[in-house]
This record gives C-alpha cells, structure tokens and sequence, in this order.
C-alpha cells in the first residue's frame, strides 16, 4: 500500500486569518486553525480552553508506524501496533441479554488477525464500508490466543489509513492523545500541528541559560515541537526530559522561595532552650531512654526555636516510633519559655488519646492540660475555653473544635498537628493564624515517601524517625484465605486464654458509616455467638455516641473487654499494651498503608503480636498489597509500595493535601529527576532569593503564572 512520506514542516501549518495579530498562549482554542465552535466544545472535556492549554496537551503514548509489526511476528500478551487490509466483520450475538461482540477480521499479506470489540455494534458499518472500498486500517491492540482461529487483538485503538491520510500519521513516531468521544486522533493531530504553526512562538524561555546548560536541556519551543512529533525516540526523550525538569524546578523554586523568605523575613518566638532541663523533665516522664532518631529530632527541634525564626519541621516516623515523646519535649520548650502549645488531631478518639498520655506525663510536673473537643457540653467546654483564653492551661488538646472562633490563646507559640493528612489546608491555616507565627511542628505516622515528601513538604524542614523504642517486637504478619476463618479464631482463642486481648477490624464498607456501623455490629453478634461465645466482645464504630466510645475504650483498656470489634475509627490514636492480636476481616479491602496503620495498633507491649489478613485476594493488586505485608513491617517501604500501587493522588486520598497537578511529569516514574530538579532550585534561590537578575525574570514570570497550586501546601 503507498503512503506519503512524512512532512518536514511540522509545526508550520499556514497560519489563519488572525496571523497579523500578535499571539498569545491566551488566545481562545476555538480561533486554532481547523477547531472552531464544535471542536472548542469537545476540547473542553479535555480542559482544553487556549492554545497554551492545546500546546501542553502531551500525548499518552507513541506508535512507531516507521515499521509495522506483522501479524505473523505477533506475541500472546504484547501490545503491538499492526496494519493491514478489513477482510471480513461481523456482530456476533451471545448467551447474555443485550451484549454484542463485533469480530473484524484484519490481514497485511502475513498472517490474519482478528479484532474483538465489546458492546460497540455501531461499529459493524463502519468496517463494512472499510471493507468494500480495499482502504487500510491502522490497529494498536494486546495479542491474545486466538483458539484454532486467527490471533485476536484486544483493548484495541485504530483509525483508518489510506493513500490520502496526511503525513502526521504514517511512516513516523506518531503520537496517540487523550482524548474524548466526538473527536479522533487523526484530527488531534492535525490541530496540534496548527497550533505548533501558529502559537509555538508565543513560548518564552522560562530557564535561565545556566540551567539549561548544566543540565543539558532542550530550549522550551524545541521541547514542545518534539514532544508533540519527534523525529525519533531519543529526541523525544529528551523533549519529555525538558518539560518534566521545568515543571518540577518550577515547583522546587517556589518552595525554595518560600522557605527563604520565612528565614530572613519572618520573625518567631525564640525559646529558651536549656537542653539539660529538658532532658530532666524527659528523663521523670518515662522510664526508658529515648532512641537515637527521638533524640535526633529533638535536638532539629531545639535548634530550629532558638533562631528567633518561627519552626515549619515535619516529623514522620512509623507507626510506634515514639513522635509523642517527640512533640512533648516540643511542648516542655514552649511551655518553660512562657508559652502555650496547642495539639490537634482528627478525630476524638486520637484527641481524648492524647490528653490521656499528656496529662499522664505533664500534670506530675505541674503543666496542666486541656481538652478541647466538639462533643463537650455547654458548661464543660466553656470552662475548657475559659482556661485556654486565660493561660491557666498551658497545653490544649482538641480536634478542629480548637479552630473554631470562640477559642481563644492566651499566648500560642506552639502548634502540633498530628496525622496532618487528614486536615484541610483551610483548617491547617485557622490553627496557624489563633498565634503570632508560632512554630510549627506538623507529624505524620504515615509514611510518606521521599517524592512526595520534596513535593508536598519542600518548604518544611524534615526529621525523620526510623528506630523502634527498645522491648518493641516485630508484628508477624499472615495471609489466610476467608475459608481458614475458624482456624483463625481458635488460634486467636488460646492467646485470649493466656490473658492476652484482640482486635477484629470489619470489612471495609464504602458507602456510609451508618452502614459501616451496621456491618461491624453483626461481625460482632456473630462473633460473640458462633466464634467466641465464651469471651467477652466489645463494638466500636463511628455512629456511636461519644460517651459510648469512651466506655468501650475504658474497658478495653482496662480488660474488661477480651475482643474490641471495630471499623476503622481504630487506625490511630488506640494504644492497649495488653491486645497483642489483630485480625482483619476481607483485608483485600483495604490500602497498604491502611493495613498498616491497622496493625500498628497491636505490639505495644512486651507480648508477641500477630495480625491476620483474612482475604480472597482475587485481583494483581489485592495479592501484592497481602504479600507486601506479609513480608515486611517497615512502613517506608510499604508506603513507596502503596505509591507504585496507587498513585499520588489515591495515596494521599484527598484533594485538599495540596498535591500540584502534573501536566507530564509523574512522581513515581520521575523521581530522580525531582532530586536534580530541587538542588538546581534551592541552589538558585540561594543566590538570587528575590530573582531580580536579570535572567531570571522570565523564571520570575513563570512562577506567577504556574498552575501548579504550590501555594496551598504549606499551613502559613
């Protein structure tokens, strides 16, 4: 079949009626050559709306049509893309009620193939007429054994090529966009081609020319040329490389500005910083000698409070590495120095936690400390208030009750978030601003992977805490299908009569917590009488009342309760030394770091701990997530899995965490580059924190027109 040779000019379409204007990356899409009013709607889907948003609009994936695949070369399993002559199709009708099969049958003179769609019956005509005019079809698609018949194609893109299909789509790379139904690749193209022609030269260079030397990077105009159609692979590459490095050093600028700015422009509380006492306090709190890691990130603590410069330091340790101990040494500094502390954590239960452990260890030494949370009655929390606003209570507790207007500080130079992920950065910000820049000490006991922590936290100065306390055992971890349930709870029987207790978390139920309620209750009915009719067997979820909550806890505690039946209200904040086993019910449910955080909550005490997955884990995902707990109790490495698994977005579980939306860069696959990226910024920034040089003012530019949202990831 002849086709033409590729064009030479790509980006040079003519340009339309509006060349003699100056452009602009503004310029609405509708006014690309060969979009108009119908084609400005359908890009929209796409968030498609000026010619700057159709430049950076990157495609998905390439198909080498310099040579294609022969069907007779083809590999079960491959994606391959093919071309080749419509022999034969037809709508084939199955056992199911209103569900079609559309058979195409495809041959390039090697071998026949055949293309299987799937409710698609509107495609039969299409492929008829195909058929009766001898046109050729381009097809990208994943082999499959085919039976005695031809090999199949599946999960199948193909459009149409002929002697007068244009020079984007044959005989070179050629790109495959995103897209959207009404619109074809082939017409994709060729608006990308148009806006190549008409606006590329709108692009301004935002990298100084010493970036671009000493990473050795495309100039901006050559990058998005190539990107869009490059001559060969390895000129693409190094298309993506470049749009990739300025999307991330843009980010990394920022933060690096920012943190620049808050170490020379912002004035904080300077405590006093008598390392000796604090170690006498810490020493009459516990009995044990903290670890290396606590230590460390107490000492970045006293450093960071004795500048005069108010602290923004994020703690993030694994579950059980002791960052309480970490953020009451942050406390005993604010208050020895004159000031109040305050500790906010998303849920009651975690707050109510945190009281309990901080009046344990401050109030011997005369700190008082109060709790602040929403379900207080009128009287009770107007006293809580009263001693908040007077300073008569040097630490407050709460949850974001303690943002609400009525609390008042009498002198806040300390704020703790805990489990910080959870809050909004509107509700981090209200915190923030009840002080006069006090410092900030953010801590999470969900790993965060390196990638995400230069991206969500580069302003923030970071400790991390990687050791156990000493006497803490490993948590041996098993995976057991749902039919080994009652061997399950036999083996859990015999720890509950050596005096040991259990949690049982109940399969995760996404539509409501009413019903997430109702779930957990009839675990625990069933439970109590076909499981473990002797023991006794307590229920905690999220529909409770609050004063409920707190006497099945108090009796947990106090071992009244031999099996606590929970949702998830138990992934933090629940420390029973004495529960030394956990079994999770339909655990292919749950997120790695979901899992993880759940089985934190036993192998606090001295006992051997155990937790179960009980799951029929069907799926890739589901068995990698069983097996990568099964193998390792390290949270870093289960939270890098979790990333790989899920992605940024799922990992984090909520747009209000900040995380900037990449047009082309991803944090998994890009990682080292995030590195090179952020040492170039903060390098940059150290020299010129103001970019006033002259070459740095399109750099300037840039970062005012970013869309990247880095703005929102700091509290302040």
């Amino acid at each position: 079949m002849a086709v033409r040779t590729p064009t030479s000019h790509i980006g040079t379409t003519a340009p339309d009626s509006r060349s003699s204007m100056r452009r602009s990356l503004e310029d609405e899409v509708q006014y690309v050559k060969g979009v108009g009013p119908g084609g400005t709607q359908l890009l929209g889907k796409l968030g498609i709306h000026t010619a700057g948003d159709l430049l950076h609009h990157i495609p998905r994936r390439y198909e080498d049509r310099t040579s294609f695949r022969r069907i007779s070369d083809l590999r079960v399993g491959e994606f391959a893309t093919i071309s080749g002559r419509v022999v034969a199709a037809d709508n084939q009708s199955t056992s199911r009620r209103n569900f079609a099969i559309t058979k195409v049958l495809v041959d390039d003179g090697t071998a026949a193939a055949q293309l299987v769609f799937f409710q698609q019956p509107f495609l039969l005509k299409q492929f008829q007429e195909i058929q009766r005019t001898g046109r050729w079809i381009v097809v990208y698609g994943q082999a499959k054994r085919g039976g005695y018949g031809p090999i199949e194609l599946e999960r199948i893109e193909w459009e149409e090529l002929n002697d007068d299909t244009d020079g984007l789509s044959t005989n070179r790379i050629v790109p495959i966009y995103p897209a959207t139904e009404g619109i074809r690749q082939e017409r994709l193209r060729k608006i990308a081609d148009a806006v190549l022609g008409s606006h590329l030269e709108a692009v301004q260079e935002p990298l100084p020319p010493s970036i671009l030397l000493k990473h050795k990077l495309m100039d901006a105009r050559s990058a998005l040329r190539n990107v869009h159609f490059p001559s060969d692979f390895a000129t693409l590459r190094a298309a993506q490389r470049r749009l990739v490095f300025e999307e991330f050093f843009l980010l990394q600028v920022g933060l690096a500005r920012r943190r620049a700015a808050r170490s020379t422009e912002e004035k904080g509380y300077q405590f006093l910083s008598d390392t000796g006492q604090l170690r006498q306090d810490l020493n009459s709190m516990v009995p044990f000698e903290l670890t290396g890691a606590q230590k460390r990130a107490i000492d970045d603590i006293v450093a960071d409070v004795r500048t005069g410069r108010p602290m923004n330091r994020l703690i993030q340790g694994d579950v059980g590495s002791g960052k309480t101990m970490v953020a009451v040494a942050a406390m005993l500094l604010a208050v020895r120095s004159g000031f109040q502390a305050a500790l906010m954590a998303p849920t009651e239960i975690l707050a109510q936690q945190h009281a309990i452990v901080l009046r344990q260890l401050l109030e011997p030494i005369g700190i008082p400390v109060e709790l602040a949370t929403g379900s207080k009655n009128g009287k009770a929390r107007q006293f809580a208030y009263q001693n908040i606003a007077s300073g008569m209570s040097s630490i407050a507790v709460g949850t974001h009750a303690l943002i609400q207007d009525e609390v008042q500080f009498h002198r806040l130079g300390l704020v703790v978030i805990d489990e910080q992920h959870r809050f909004g950065v509107l509700q981090r910000q209200a915190l923030h601003k009840k002080g006069d820049t006090p410092h900030v000490l953010v801590m999470t006991a969900t790993p965060i992977p390196r990638t995400l922590t230069m991206t969500l936290y580069g302003d923030l100065d970071t400790s991390i805490i990687d050791e156990l306390p000493p006497g803490r055992k490993p948590i041996k971890t098993h995976w057991k299908p749902s039919s080994d349930a009652p061997n399950v709870y036999r083996a859990m029987q015999k720890l509950l009569d050596r005096g040991r207790q259990a949690y049982v978390v109940c399969p995760l139920v996404e539509e409501s917590e009413k019903l997430q309620a109702k779930a957990a209750t009839q675990l625990a009915e069933h439970i109590q009488s076909d499981l473990l009719p002797s023991y006794r067997i307590g229920l905690l979820h999220g529909q409770m009342k609050p004063d409920e909550k707190d006497d099945t806890m108090r009796r947990f505690k106090a071992r009244e309760l031999d099996v606590l039946v929970a949702t998830t209200v138990i992934e933090v904040g629940i420390d029973v030394a004495n529960a030394s086993v956990m079994v999770i019910e339909d655990a292919e449910r749950f997120g790695l770091s979901q899992l993880h955080q759940l089985r934190g909550r036993v192998g606090r005490g001295e006992h051997a701990s155990y937790c179960i997955l009980l799951a029929d884990a069907k799926s890739d995902g589901a068995r990698t997530r069983m097996h990568v707990m099964a193998e390792t109790n390290d949270g870093f490495k289960i939270a890098e899995e979790d990333l790989k698994l899920r992605g940024p977005g799922e990992f984090l579980g909520t747009k209000q965490s900040g995380l900037p939306e990449f047009y082309i860069g991803d944090l998994i696959r890009d990682n080292d580059l995030m590195d090179e990226t952020r040492r170039a910024a903060f390098s940059l920034v150290e020299s010129d924190p103001n970019l006033i040089k002259p070459e740095h003012q399109r750099l300037q530019k840039a970062l005012e027109r970013t869309k990247l949202g880095y703005e929102l990831i700091h509290v302040s």
